[in-house]
C-alpha cells in the first residue's frame, strides 16, 4: 500500500489517552455506518457487506484549524472536513498509536505484515486497471506518469515484505487472508469493473495511499517511542517523498472531481468512505479483533 521513498515527515499530534482511543474507535465505527448509509448504494460488481502531505487532517487534529501548504483543497478537502472523525479513526487507529508509543504487541505487527503482503499482491491488478482507465478517460497525460510511479514501486514493495517476513519468522506461503482482508480485496476487485469511472478509482487510490502515509508518519514524529525494529517500516510509508506522491494523487482526484457530474461525485465520496471503513477493519484484524 505505498512506495518506499527517502525522507521522513515529522508531524505533531497530541497523544491520546487509552480511554480516548477506545472512545474514538467506537465513535468511528458508528460514524462509518451512518455516513455510508446516508448515500445511495454504490454499484460495484462484487461488493457485499514527496514534500508535504495533503492539506487538512494533521493540522485540524492539532486544533489549529488551518490547511497545510500546497494541499490543493478542492472536493477532497471538503470531504476531509465533513468526515473528519471517520478519517481520524483510520489514520489514528490504536494499533498505529501503540507503535508510536512503543507499546505495540509485536504479534499484531506480524499479523499485519503477513496480511498486508497478501493485500499488496491483490493491489497490483487494481492499480493496473487504474492505469488503463487513465489512458482511456484522463484529460491529462501526466496522470499516467504518476500512476506508473506507483506501479514501479510495487515490485520493490513485495520484495520488502518477503525480507521483513523472513526477519520476523513469518511464513508467507502458509498465511490465508482473514475476512477483513478478503472484504478489502473484493472491494479492490469491484473497482476494476469497466462500469466504475476513472474519477471514482483514482479517488479510492488516493485514499488508500493517504491513510498509510499519514498513519505511519506519526510514528516518526518528535517524541515518538517507536521501537527501533519498526522504524524502517514506518519510514517506508511515513516518509516525505511518499507524502509528495500522495499529494500528486490528491491533485489528480481534485481535478477530476471538479468536473464530475453529481452521480460520479456521490460514488467517489462513497468509495472514499468505503476505503476508510476497510482500513479500520484491517487495523482491527491486525490487532486480533474479529
Amino acid at each position: 500500500m505505498g512506495a518506499a521513498m527517502v525522507e521522513v515527515v515529522h508531524c505533531g499530534v497530541s497523544p491520546l489517552t487509552e480511554e480516548k482511543q477506545l472512545h474514538t474507535e467506537r465513535k468511528t465505527k458508528m460514524s462509518i455506518s451512518k455516513m455510508i448509509s446516508g448515500h445511495r448504494n454504490l454499484k460495484l460488481s462484487r461488493r457485499t457487506g514527496a514534500t508535504s502531505f495533503p492539506t487538512f487532517p494533521l493540522q485540524i487534529l492539532n486544533g489549529k484549524g488551518e490547511e497545510m501548504e500546497g494541499g490543493g483543497g478542492g472536493m477532497i478537502q471538503t470531504w476531509l472536513n465533513k468526515h473528519r472523525l471517520v478519517y481520524a479513526g483510520a489514520t489514528r487507529h490504536p494499533l498505529i498509536l501503540s507503535i508510536r508509543d512503543g507499546t505495540v504487541d509485536l504479534s499484531s505487527f506480524k499479523r499485519w505484515l503477513g496480511q498486508d503482503y497478501i493485500f499488496v499482491r491483490e493491489f497490483v491488478p487494481f492499480l493496473a486497471s487504474i492505469l488503463l482507465k487513465a489512458w482511456r478517460e484522463s484529460d491529462d497525460g501526466s496522470d499516467m506518469e504518476v500512476i506508473l510511479g506507483g506501479m514501479a514501486a510495487l515490485n520493490d514493495e513485495l520484495l520488502w515484505f518477503k525480507k521483513e517476513a523472513s526477519k520476523w519468522g513469518v511464513q508467507l506461503s502458509i498465511i490465508a487472508p482473514q475476512k477483513a482482508n478478503q472484504d478489502y480485496c473484493r472491494f479492490l476487485e469491484s473497482m476494476i469493473s469497466s462500469e466504475v469511472e476513472y474519477t471514482v478509482v483514482i479517488t479510492a487510490f488516493w485514499a488508500i495511499e493517504a491513510v498509510y502515509q499519514e498513519s505511519f508518519s506519526i510514528c516518526l514524529e518528535d517524541g515518538s517511542k517507536t521501537p527501533a525494529e519498526l522504524v524502517e517500516t514506518c519510514q517506508r510509508w511515513g516518509n516525505d517523498g511518499f507524502g509528495e506522491y500522495c499529494r500528486s494523487l490528491q491533485r489528480i482526484a481534485n481535478r477530476r472531481l471538479e468536473k464530475a457530474p453529481e452521480d460520479v461525485l456521490r460514488k467517489s465520496e462513497e468509495a472514499f468512505l468505503h476505503v476508510l471503513e476497510y482500513e479500520v477493519g484491517f487495523w482491527n484484524m491486525s490487532r486480533g479483533e474479529t
